[in-house]
Formats: structure tokens, sequence, C-alpha cells
């Protein structure tokens, strides 16, 4: 009797551990709210498969008039914070696979080459994002989004060039990989960022700017 009272024991304080660490994480992971809150909003009106799943940081998760701006197509977004794209890799189980996407739109890079990542480690990081799709999903096309040039960044512009060609290369030899380039689009004559198309932050966009996106992105969805 008294061996079976400390097994039940040692379960009891293994299994409160485990809560406890899992609660520690979630305190420490900046994103966790936002996760969390999608989650609970599947729980009361889980979204039909086989739509357009869009993931990423803020310019995903600002773009209120997404719905509306690809009306006729089901989308989906899963834009959080201002997240990079590892944050996606690492999330992807949660808000991306569930909802057994037709296509994954993937915007992020700015904040990773911001906040000191290198050219090829964005790639590496775009590279497992799409393993981490693949896995579970091998048939499912990702499209990333180049990374946006914005007045807020203008000295990253020769590196945010030379991780999207990377990029753009790598998706250019892996199958169902696609690269749609906002990059170009969005400088002006004088090749700078074209300041018409930001909020007054210079960094997000306002409607002009994910007007221009809707345009570029649309004929992706379609295919």
């Amino acid at each position: 009797m008294t061996r079976v009272l400390a097994r039940v024991t040692a379960l009891f304080l293994l299994l409160a551990s485990t809560t406890a660490a899992f609660a520690r994480d979630a305190s420490t992971d900046p994103w966790e709210t936002e996760i969390a809150r999608f989650e609970a909003a599947d729980r009361v009106a889980p979204p039909q498969g086989g739509g357009v799943v869009f993931v990423g940081s803020s310019s995903i998760r600002l773009w209120s008039t997404l719905a509306d701006d690809f009306a006729g197509t089901r989308v989906l977004n899963r834009g959080f914070g201002g997240s990079r794209i590892a944050d996606a890799t690492r999330l992807a189980a949660r808000i991306v696979l569930p909802y057994r996407p037709r296509l994954v739109v993937l915007y992020a890079g700015d904040n990773d080459l911001a906040e000191g990542r290198t050219p090829p480690q964005v790639l590496a990081d775009v590279e497992a994002f799409v393993a981490s799709v693949r896995h579970d999903a091998p048939a499912t096309p990702v499209v990333f989004v180049s990374i946006k040039p914005s007045p807020a960044r203008v000295a990253l512009l020769p590196t945010m060039r030379e991780a999207n060609a990377l990029v753009r290369a790598y998706a250019r030899r892996t199958r169902s990989v696609r690269y749609v380039d906002v990059f170009e689009p969005m400088l002006g004559a004088d090749g700078a960022p074209r300041a018409e198309l930001f909020a007054p932050d210079r960094l997000h966009m306002n409607a002009r700017g994910y007007a221009l996106w809707t345009r570029i992105i649309a004929p992706e969805l379609r295919r």
C-alpha cells in the first residue's frame, strides 16, 4: 500500500512539474496569447479545410481586409505579432497544418534581418518552414512573399535584395515552392520605397500598400 501511494505521489509530482514547465513556456513565449486566441476561435467556429492560409508577421496580421480582397477564395489570416520565419515554423503545427490548406502563403523576413539574421540564414529559415509543412502535407504548395522594402528600414535594402534573391533561386529549383516579388513594385523610380504605400510609422502598409499586394498575389491563389 505504501509503495502504491509512493508511486502515485511521484506521478502527481511529475505531472505537476510538467504542467508548471508548460506554464512557464507559455509565459515566456511572446506569441502564446495570440496563438491561444486563434485556437479558441477555432474551437468555437472550426475553419473549413482546403482554403488558403496566410501566415507570418505583422504585415499579415494587420491585413484586416484579407477576406474581402480575395473574395471568392477561402482565406484564413494567421499572422501574429512582429514574428520571424522561425516562429512560423515552430508554430506551424498549431496555426497552419490543422486547417489542411490547399495553399500556404508566408510573409516574414524583414524582422529577421532587422534583428541581425543574415540572408543565408533567412534562406535556411524558409527551407525549414517548407520542411515543416511538407512533413504533414507533402503536396501543399508554399508561396513566399518577398521581403518588402520600407522607409523605416531603408538601410536594410541591400540585405533584403540578397535574401530575396536566395529565396527566389530556392523556389525555382524546389517543387511546389513559389516566390512572389513585392519588393521591386514597392520601389519608386528613384529606387527608394514608395512612401505613399505606408502608414505613418513608415514600416507597416496602408490600404494602398495592401491593394498593391492583392494585385500581385491574387494570380497565385488562382493557380
